[in-house]
Formats: C-alpha cells, structure tokens, sequence
C-alpha cells in the first residue's frame, strides 16, 4: 500500500504542478501572483515532478504555440503531423530544448510574460540532478516494495511529466467526444476526469482557451484543479483575472 500511495501522491502532484502552474499560469495567465509564490510554485513543481521537472517557461512558450496552430504543421505536438506517439514526443522533445536552450527561432509575441526563474530552470535541467531523482525513486522502491510488479511503476516516475503529456496531446486529439466545433481535432477524452486533474476537457479548453475551469459544460464535467484555484484566489496567493473566459490569443 505504501508503493501504490507514493505512485499516486506522485501522479498527481506532477499533473497538478504541469496543469495549475504550467499550463493555466505559465502558458495562460488565467490569473497572477507575486514573485514570492511565483518561486514558490516554481520549487513546488521542481519537487512534484522530480526527474521529469518541466520548464514553465519552455512549457508555456510551446503550449501557446499549440494553441496558435493547433494540428498544423507550426504545432510543436500533433498527431496528424506525427507517424506514431513516439514518433510525436520526440519531435516534442526537440521542439522542447531548442526553446530551453534558446537555439529557437519563435515570434517574441510568444514569450511575453512567461516565468522564468534562471536558477530554477538550470537546476531542473541538470542531468545529475534528474539521475539523482531516480536513484531516490529506484532505492524507495527497494526499501518499501513488497512484490514484483511494483517495480514496474517505475518507469513511470521517471518521466511522469512527458507521460502525463502523451496522455493528452495524442489520446485527446484522437479519442473523446466533443461539445464544441473548432478548428483542430481537441476532444474531451474522459466524461468524469478522475486521471489528469481537469486536463481532459481538451475540446473545452480548446474552445474557451483563457477559462479557469475547464469543465463544467455537461453535469459530469468537473474539473478538480479548478476549486483550488478559487481557494487560492480567496485566500489572495493568486489573482484570478475578471475576464478569464475570453480565449488567450
């Protein structure tokens, strides 16, 4: 039972990190907060995802790209442009360090506003420091585990950020139903999002590109990020901004 709760501790705390600071803050501005919590949500993020620590600033530059040309050939990640999932996230991957490496050649509109904590960012990327994740991983697993099959968890720790992006830039832009017409092939992949904190509601999102809440258009949809970030707001650490239902670009 410990493995199986530090499995799902880690799954979601990454997901939550890559979805509420990541995405609807790095990549949004959905709503804004002050240097001190910008750091904080910074170092929080570096601890969830661990060995697959994502740059919110590389993240936040490629995902307005996606939205800006979502499922054309300019789109850092589509399906459609891909052979196979593979095939997609390593073309992701490259996309991914020529920004953090600035060897990118992306219009400056992009970049306006991402966080970006030097120190922070260089640390995440550090290959020792990413190894050294692992290794705590690998060694709690031997400490803790009590069968066989839990060492198959593994794997996934190790890149947990990459996967929980598979997830949705690949199965929901060809799996799910849709409640909007867009111009791209975004799809709400699961009707009661128990797996990706809200990240699901693709086809939502897509629609509404600046609204807090990704759910909330059928009965079923909730999404659970978005009430932490009304306490949030309530308690003052964030600001949501009045007109967070309008599209990002």
């Amino acid at each position: 039972m410990i493995i199986i709760g530090f499995f799902l501790l880690h799954w979601y705390m990454s997901v939550l990190m890559q979805t509420f600071f990541l995405h609807r803050y790095a990549a949004h501005k959905m709503f804004t907060m002050s240097p001190f919590w910008e750091k904080f949500f910074y170092v929080l993020t570096f601890i969830s995802q661990g060995s697959s620590f994502l740059s919110p600033r590389a993240y936040g530059i490629m995902h307005r790209l996606h939205h800006a040309y979502a499922d054309t050939e300019k789109d850092p990640h589509s399906p459609d442009y891909s052979d196979s999932l593979v095939d997609m996230m390593w073309k992701t991957k490259s996309f991914y360090n020529d920004i953090l490496k600035n060897k990118d050649s992306i219009d400056p509109r992009f970049k306006k506003g991402v966080p970006n904590w030097a120190f922070m960012e260089w640390l995440g990327d550090r290959w020792v420091v990413r190894i050294a994740w692992g290794v705590a991983y690998t060694l709690f697993y031997i400490y803790f585990a009590t069968a066989w099959w839990m060492f198959l968890l593994l794997p996934i720790h190790y890149v947990m950020g990459p996967v929980h992006g598979a997830i949705i830039n690949w199965y929901a832009h060809r799996y799910g139903y849709v409640n909007f017409a867009v111009d791209d092939t975004a799809k709400n992949l699961l009707p009661l999002d128990f797996l990706m904190m809200g990240e699901s509601y693709h086809n939502n999102h897509h629609k509404y590109g600046g609204r807090a809440n990704f759910g909330g258009f059928r009965w079923h949809e909730f999404d659970p990020t978005y009430p932490l970030i009304r306490l949030l707001n309530a308690v003052g650490i964030i600001h949501l901004k009045p007109n967070n239902d309008l599209k990002y670009m």
